[in-house]
């Protein structure tokens, strides 16, 4: 298992080559703010700044963030649609394929829901003061929620994914997922292809955010040399408000979950260091999945019959963690950009962060993508990404961890209820 989840997500070998990543994303992010820094110290002459801040700066920040638009609408389709077909078992599962499909939505709908009202109550893009082309009478028509379900079924799939529409094209791409488990041996062929085609998107991924380190550094630069320090010391608050809202869903909402199974949050974390370990450090629920699998079935007691579903199946679409930094994120870049968003704009926020939970893949890097389609959906603008970026990678790190434990403790409370937990492993 392990060897097929390093091919299909580059890690293992390539874990290395995410440190580096990792590394050069925040050199990026230093070099920037120090170059953005210094132009404003120096206040240079108009033509020079004009030249750096208006020309590289701005150019280089916005080929960056095209490339992260460009994987949104195939990364959703391919994704979302190999997630939902791979549901077979669902059928031969029965009871525990629903309630494993409930809780994973449920918690995820929490989570996002959380993060909104913390964001709301926080504030933590209040005080900025920039401005976008994006921004003006376009967002000020944000569709009500009560459209945004009117809307929701595309009438022609194929102008869906060419006008980037992706709240439809995530529910095509489920139905699709749908009718293809549905037609048995029929869909093999179209199965494997959908399978080829989402490594190769997610090779895409991997190429496209070897740019993410002089994207970082041309976004932040211009930021940096327009709004100074004020700017990053107003970020602390985004980080601080993500990190937050991650602890209290880790450690209030899911061990609430266990309690109600009757079971003790207490034993579950102390035997889930090692998984929780490998998933700060690796900020991949892919590459955390076989060590994940091994501590549920052997550690925490749950039948293999159980954990072999409900934890790669949670690796898929159960991204908690992830769906927690798009809310924070989504009410950050409105506030900074003075966008109103309206009751009905939150319940839309709520549904498509879950929607789109499910379709971002375990591996480093895809959330940011996710973030942009949620962005779009909302008709926010897209380069408010460039703030958050420099911080993404150690938030990242920390969802990871939520999101596989989200795993564990979801595999562990549907095992109990069907009989299917070992309480002696589990209390020993």
């Amino acid at each position: 298992m392990s060897t097929e989840v390093e091919q299909a997500t580059g890690e293992g070998a390539d874990g290395d080559d995410s440190g580096r990543l990792t590394r050069r994303i925040l050199i990026g992010l230093v070099l920037g703010a120090a170059a953005g820094l210094l132009l404003r110290q120096l206040a240079l002459g108009h033509p020079v700044t004009d030249f750096l801040v208006g020309g590289v700066f701005d150019v280089g920040g916005k080929i960056f963030l095209a490339s992260l638009q460009l994987l949104v609408v195939p990364l959703v389709l391919v994704s979302l649609t190999c997630g939902t077909a791979a549901l077979d078992d669902v059928a031969k599962l029965g009871r525990i394929g629903g309630k494993t499909l409930g809780l994973y939505m449920t918690t995820t709908a929490i989570a996002i829901s959380l993060a909104v009202a913390a964001a709301l109550l926080i504030e933590p893009g209040a005080g900025f003061e920039l401005s976008s082309a994006a921004t003006g009478a376009k967002l000020a028509e944000t569709p009500s929620f009560s459209q945004t379900l009117i809307e929701i079924l595309p009438t022609n799939p194929f102008q869906a994914l060419a006008e980037g529409r992706t709240l439809q094209v995530i529910v095509f791409a489920i139905l699709l997922g749908v009718a293809m488990t549905l037609s048995g041996e029929a869909a093999a062929p179209l199965m494997r292809l959908f399978e080829s085609a989402n490594v190769v998107v997610m090779k895409l991924v991997f190429i496209l955010m070897e740019l993410a380190p002089l994207g970082v550094f041309c976004l932040i630069a211009k930021v940096a040399s327009e709004q100074g320090l004020e700017a990053f010391e107003k970020l602390t608050w985004y980080f601080g408000t993500v990190l937050l809202v991650l602890f209290v869903h880790a450690f209030f909402a899911y061990p609430m979950l266990l309690v109600l199974a009757g079971l003790s949050p207490l034993a579950f974390f102390r035997k889930f260091r090692a998984p929780m370990g490998v998933g700060f450090s690796t900020a991949s629920s892919n590459a955390t999945l076989p060590v994940n699998l091994r501590t549920v079935e052997e550690k925490l007691g749950v039948d293999a019959s159980v954990a072999s579903f409900t934890i790669p199946l949670g690796a898929t679409i159960n991204m908690d963690g992830t769906a927690i930094m798009q809310g924070v994120a989504t009410v950050f870049i409105a506030q900074v950009y003075g966008v109103e968003i309206g009751a009905g704009g939150f319940l839309t926020i709520v549904v498509t962060a879950t929607l789109a939970s499910v379709g971002t893949a375990g591996v480093p890097g895809v959330g940011m993508v996710m973030l942009a389609m949620v962005l779009r959906q909302m008709e926010l603008p897209v380069e408010g990404i460039g703030l958050i970026l420099g911080v993404d990678r150690l938030l990242d790190m920390c969802r990871t961890v939520v999101n596989v434990t989200g795993d564990a403790i979801v595999s562990c409370v549907v095992a109990k209820s069907e009989g299917k937990l070992r309480l002696d492993v589990y209390r020993s």
